[in-house]
């Protein structure tokens, strides 16, 4: 028997806005954390029981779309972004990949895999799958996902990094809303996140050693 839609709207106001504003509130860290991962347990249970966490990429994706897609998205986006660092702290550009490429490697394996994909089984696997028929209109669906996605980078209390989420919160969803695959939203959301590490805009994510030599 499927919620009613008044449990499910409380349910999504609790996970994806209470708790994450909640963040912001100078309460204790483990509790904090304690309270991250409750609710990444709670979607993990019930992705499970409605089989659809699955480890394995699905078979028969289109890829080659996929990578068309995200290669014409990239463009535009790498050009803005060297034309911001360009213009915010030139110094930057680059600046950790040619300087400390260990340290470079490192941080795009934590942040690939202890980050970008824990979130979009969060905001897009789960959150979709859980939510959308609240939603009676797809545009609706997009942008409310793309709020409490950045919603969820309130801690940083850093407006940049709150304008960037959104953005990337629209186009994650409209990429699982297409191909309905958490594997390829997850390498998506890598790369163009793992660019902003790389073209020199990491320390407005909080990553040590990012922040170039300013």
């Amino acid at each position: 028997m499927k919620p009613a839609k008044n449990y499910l709207w409380l349910e999504l106001i609790l996970l994806f806005v209470v708790i994450p504003a909640s963040f912001v509130l100078p309460y204790l860290i483990w509790i904090k954390i304690g309270l991250g991962l409750a609710g990444f347990g709670y979607a993990l249970w019930w992705l499970r029981n409605a089989g659809l966490l699955n480890i394995k990429p699905k078979v028969g994706l289109n890829w080659a779309a996929f990578a068309k897609r995200t290669a014409l998205l990239m463009i535009p986006i790498a050009g803005l972004t060297i034309a911001y660092v360009l213009w915010v702290d030139p110094q930057a550009l680059f600046y950790v990949p040619m300087n400390d490429p260990r340290l470079y490697v490192i941080i795009l394996f934590v942040y690939t895999f202890l980050s970008v994909w824990p979130q979009e089984v969060l905001y897009r696997t789960f959150f979709i799958n859980r939510y959308e028929g609240l939603f009676g209109n797809r545009a609706v669906l997009v942008g409310v996902n793309a709020v409490v996605f950045s919603l969820a980078h309130l801690f940083f209390r850093n407006t940049l990094v709150l304008v960037l989420t959104l953005i990337g919160g629209v186009l994650f969803a409209l990429t699982f809303l297409k191909f309905r695959s958490t594997t390829m939203v997850s390498v998506e959301h890598a790369i163009y996140g793992n660019w902003l590490f790389t073209v020199g805009m990491g320390q407005m994510l909080a990553f040590p050693g990012m922040e170039g030599p300013g």
